[in-house]
């Protein structure tokens, strides 16, 4: 089965990319996050991919960009009445770490928050996942807003995304070009060389 994929990207749909690696083109199903920060059709990039089977659908490629976001999306699956499409709906709104704090919380209305999934199966979601290793962060019970009384240092990333969004590019576009400037500058990249191979790919 196929766990990791890195080649160019092809095309970008509603709910799915194709993949070119090596001449060869994988469709990959993704949820809206995952298809937002993909770079601009051309670059390479690199998907986790969980690989599944079946009958009448043949082979399916889901992909994310990041391992405890795949994780996330085989857990919510080992739960009745959850598949793909109901698993991705969930990350699509939670992050892995969010996903993680509000079944800490057993906070049903926020998992609830996902296309298509009802109350009933919020709830037993926030239930079925206590104590699964979710996210790799850490994780909040608290409320939100009193999460922390140690203000924490913002990510380098999202600088460089709200500088380049006050230089008037869009969120969208921001945060695609940062996210393509970190995968390959790394985890040691600061902001203003993030900021700047931003720039360059928009071509400014």
């Amino acid at each position: 089965m196929i766990g990791r994929l890195r080649g160019a990207v092809a095309e970008i749909g509603e709910e799915e990319a194709l993949i070119d690696v090596m001449g060869v083109g994988y469709v990959v199903r993704c949820g809206s996050r995952t298809l937002q920060r993909l770079p601009a059709i051309g670059d390479e990039t690199m998907l986790h991919i969980e690989s599944q089977w079946s009958e009448s659908a043949g082979l399916r490629l889901y992909g994310f960009g990041a391992r405890e976001e795949r994780r996330a999306f085989v857990l919510l699956q080992a739960i009745q009445g959850v598949g793909p499409k109901a698993a991705m709906a969930v990350l699509d709104v939670l992050s892995p770490a969010e996903l993680a704090s509000a079944v800490a919380r057993e906070d049903k209305a926020a998992v609830g928050r996902a296309s298509g999934v009802g109350p009933k199966l919020a709830l037993r979601i926030v239930t079925e996942l206590k104590d699964k290793p979710i996210s790799d962060g850490l994780v909040m019970t608290g409320p939100p807003a009193a999460a922390s009384a140690v203000p924490t240092k913002p990510a380098p990333t999202g600088d460089a995304v709200a500088a380049l969004m006050g230089l008037g590019v869009a969120e969208v576009n921001a945060r695609r070009v940062v996210e393509a400037a970190a995968a390959k500058l790394g985890d040691e990249a600061t902001v203003q060389a993030l900021i700047k191979a931003g720039l360059q790919e928009l071509g400014r």
